[in-house]
């Protein structure tokens, strides 16, 4: 579920001396407080690299120690290192063992509460200590969980020590890059011992009524809200449950409260209230309306514990006849596959980074986003219910045979049914969320009667904890392992395969009852053909949206260029023929071609040799610049395209009904090169091509010039070498040094360049086909002032660019 947002407090924690947290009294008219603090404990740990004995409870000012906030990843910080025995799937970045430790103090008045660490996600085989006390493991790096910590505290005066230990010694353990350490978010809950079970409260639409071709809002929703009340006191307590429904404005819109319910001592009781709503807002892709459910456990006029739960009111189904649907809309999924890192960022990632990234991929009609191949953080599906994108939210890359290792297979019989219930009670409130994956190209499917016992039981976990949505699976060459003829593809409520669209095109023919979709596939027209020319064929998610660390051999390659955006978020030049075929919005983009492509293979098999050959160019600079032909290909959806060279045409073409892209022969001249899309006859989009002279200076931009002093702010400042004109120099790899001064840092510089192996913490950077970033956030407490960016470089002419550092909005 999305986090749980506090309304009252009763007292603050300190850690260190620094008090983290001082929550505003309650408006008017409540006259009691709330038993729940739920304070960010994401400041202040001290860190400290390698296997260190007893440090669970070793000396607390030990310098050795360096103090740091989280989300933290340590391996992102390097080496490079061609021994690094992650190897090149994990991106030749360290591995090893980090602690973590933090110290706190609580008020002698929550002795009587019950106290709870949350942790996001812990990158790997985590153990957590509370004041020397073992609370658990959690070997799956990339689940949620959390530990109740009463009776193992201390109170006033005398401070408690937190400690965990992440491990990422045993390698290879993963496909792509993993992170390490504290690298999502971590909370401490108080609550009273009468209280919100975790993760328990599920809101649905179990009735909705459309009234299509109306403006909205129309129609009716009929609004479920299930919980559990868990009292972890002796004595039996009388509770009501008041739900009070906001609708996207603020406004409440429904009030209900159940009739009181005892809840025995050290017992739990489940509570439900629904209401019909009138004319709702309902959650699409254009407009993500959400709603808020306030779900409050009430007792002798007391309100004991309180969460606010965001949710969407829509309906998503699968059909087999003709794919997807909406809130009565039929459309295609037009999906890409992300990993959980972001370049030079890693695992820790600020969501402005993500949204700045699905930006960029909604410009090019991206709509849904697949979790590749693990849970993300829960403020990634927070972001995603908020822009409006679908998401398969995917569980496994492995059941029980190994793909590395020392990977998941190790711990799928103890842990896999435990991971997924977590994962899904998280997370099935998100609108955004349409279905769930069990798993991705399972090397378990070649022993038939193996993979259908586990897949049975695993679909059984999702459907018990999530009756309203479907399970799907990347099934791995089916017809090798007769998938559709030995029953397990029809264990899934929606048949995903990977590749080989023929093949699920086939399998839908030879049983129309069956739902399918195309979990992960590759960029080639033929692709995109089998999806638009397919009604049952609900939709696609490429390979990849975004460049990713690891999966990269041979050294020094550190990641792979399969993504329509590059590591830094900017387009590669085949995003835009994809854009032309899924974006709405009229585009035009013109691109010199160098060679011919090669094709996804049937089992893509991720040829070193093939990943890394460039033959689009965005540009009109060939190095040749002699009299030649070059071949100008350009992608648009609009009716006609007209080339033009310096000024003079080069002709007209019509969009085709093949998709495939314009071409011309154009004998080569430098000046501009220039493409017009036409719709009706009228000019609706251009792109220009120039050519560019020697290297002359380096411009600065920024995606985000005001900046907030949270950890989930950042800004990428992008320098440009470009010619006297402004024109990108594409063969630039000038080293740009970067400085700042000001309210805030450089935390972090980056390019495209997936063959560097140069740190990304850093002043400097090589140019990258004209262009590397500098990315900066707002000093940790500054409340307002500038931040100065510069880059320089041998030879070139610097520039500066001033953001501004200043309070979040309200």
């Amino acid at each position: 579920m999305p986090r749980i947002t506090p309304r009252l407090a009763l007292f603050a924690i300190v850690t260190g001396v620094t008090a983290l947290s001082t929550f505003a009294m309650a408006p008017k008219p409540a006259k009691s407080a709330t038993a729940r603090v739920t304070t960010s404990f994401d400041a202040d740990w001290r860190f400290l690299k390698g296997n260190a004995a007893g440090a669970a409870l070793a000396d607390f000012d030990d310098s050795s120690w360096r103090v740091l906030d989280v989300p933290h990843d340590w391996s992102i910080e390097g080496p490079f290192a061609k021994e690094n025995p992650t190897g090149g799937g994990g991106g030749f970045l360290p591995s090893g063992v980090g602690w973590y430790r933090k110290q706190f103090k609580l008020p002698a008045d929550a002795a009587g509460k019950r106290v709870f660490i949350e942790f996001d996600g812990v990158m790997q085989n985590s153990d957590v200590w509370i004041n020397g006390q073992h609370l658990g493991d959690r070997p799956f790096g990339y689940v949620s969980f959390r530990y109740e910590l009463t009776g193992k505290l201390n109170f006033g005066d005398q401070a408690n020590v937190l400690a965990v230990r992440a491990d990422t010694s045993d390698q290879p353990a993963s496909r792509w890059y993993s992170g390490a350490g504290i690298y999502r978010h971590v909370r401490l809950v108080v609550t009273d011992p009468v209280h919100l079970d975790h993760w328990e409260t599920f809101v649905t639409t179990p009735e909705i009524l459309f009234v299509l071709g109306t403006p909205e809002p129309g129609g009716s929703a009929t609004v479920r809200v299930q919980t559990r009340v868990v009292n972890q006191s002796e004595t039996p307590r009388d509770v009501t449950l008041h739900v009070t429904l906001l609708d996207p404005a603020g406004k409440v819109v429904s009030t209900l409260e159940t009739p009181a319910q005892s809840v025995a001592g050290n017992g739990a009781a489940m509570f439900q209230q629904e209401t019909s709503l009138t004319n709702p807002f309902f959650w699409h892709l254009n407009h993500p309306h959400l709603y808020r459910a306030v779900v409050a456990v009430r007792s002798a006029g007391r309100t004991l514990d309180e969460e606010t739960v965001a949710f969407g009111i829509r309906d998503a189904r699968f059909q087999a006849d003709t794919g997807f649907w909406l809130n009565g809309h039929n459309f295609k999924i037009k999906g890409v596959c992300l990993h959980h890192d972001a370049s030079a960022l890693g695992a820790a990632v600020p969501i402005r980074a993500w949204e700045r990234r699905l930006e960029a991929l909604r410009e090019l009609g991206v709509n849904a986003i697949r979790t590749a191949h693990n849970p993300v953080a829960p403020e990634f599906l927070d972001l995603c219910d908020r822009m409006g994108f679908l998401v398969l939210d995917e569980l496994f890359d492995c059941w029980t045979v190994a793909k590395n290792p020392h990977d998941y297979h190790k711990f799928f019989i103890e842990w896999s049914r435990t991971d997924i219930r977590d994962t899904v009670r998280r997370d099935r409130n998100h609108p955004s969320v349409i279905a769930w994956s069990a798993g991705n190209e399972i090397h378990d499917t070649p022993k038939a009667e193996l993979a259908k016992k586990i897949l049975s039981g695993l679909v059984d976990v999702f459907h018990q904890n999530d009756p309203t949505r479907p399970v799907t699976q990347g099934l791995f060459r089916p017809n090798v392992s007769k998938d559709y003829d030995n029953g397990l593809a029809d264990l899934l409520d929606v048949v995903g395969q990977n590749y080989r669209e023929n093949e699920i095109l086939a399998a839908h023919e030879q049983k129309p009852t069956r739902k399918i979709l195309g979990t992960e596939n590759g960029h080639d027209r033929r692709m995109w053909l089998a999806l638009r020319d397919n009604a049952p064929y609900a939709g696609q998610f490429l390979w990849s949206g975004i460049d990713y660390l690891g999966e990269a051999h041979p050294w020094p390659a550190i990641a792979t260029p399969f993504g329509l955006l590059d590591r830094t978020g900017t387009p590669r030049t085949r995003a835009f023929e994809r854009q032309s075929w899924w974006s709405e919005k009229p585009m035009v983009h013109a691109t010199r071609r160098t060679g011919r492509d090669v094709l996804t293979p049937t089992d893509p098999g991720y040829e070193p040799d093939l990943r890394h050959r460039q033959i689009l160019f965005s540009d009109w600079t060939p190095r040749n610049q002699q009299p030649h032909d070059e071949t100008v290909e350009v992608y648009s959806n609009c009716e006609s395209v007209e080339l033009f060279l310096n000024g003079a045409s080069l002709g007209a073409k019509p969009l085709r009904a093949d998709a495939a892209p314009r071409e011309w022969k154009v004998a080569y001249a430098a000046g501009t090169l220039k493409a017009v899309g036409l719709n009706e006859g009228k000019v609706v989009a251009t792109h220009e091509l120039r050519t560019a002279g020697p290297a002359a200076k380096i411009q600065l931009t920024t995606d985000r010039a005001r900046l907030t002093p949270s950890w989930e702010d950042i800004s990428y400042v992008t320098a440009v070498v470009v010619d006297a004109n402004g024109v990108l120099v594409p063969e630039a790899n000038d080293l740009v040094t970067f400085t700042s001064t000001g309210a805030g840092a450089i935390v972090a510089v980056d390019s495209g360049n997936n063959a560097s192996s140069e740190p990304f913490q850093a002043s400097e950077r090589r140019a990258f086909q004209g262009r590397c970033f500098a990315l900066v956030k707002a000093a940790k407490g500054a409340k307002s002032g500038p931040i100065v960016i510069t880059a320089s470089a041998a030879g070139l002419k610097p520039d500066s660019i001033s953001l501004t550092v200043a309070g979040a909005k309200k």
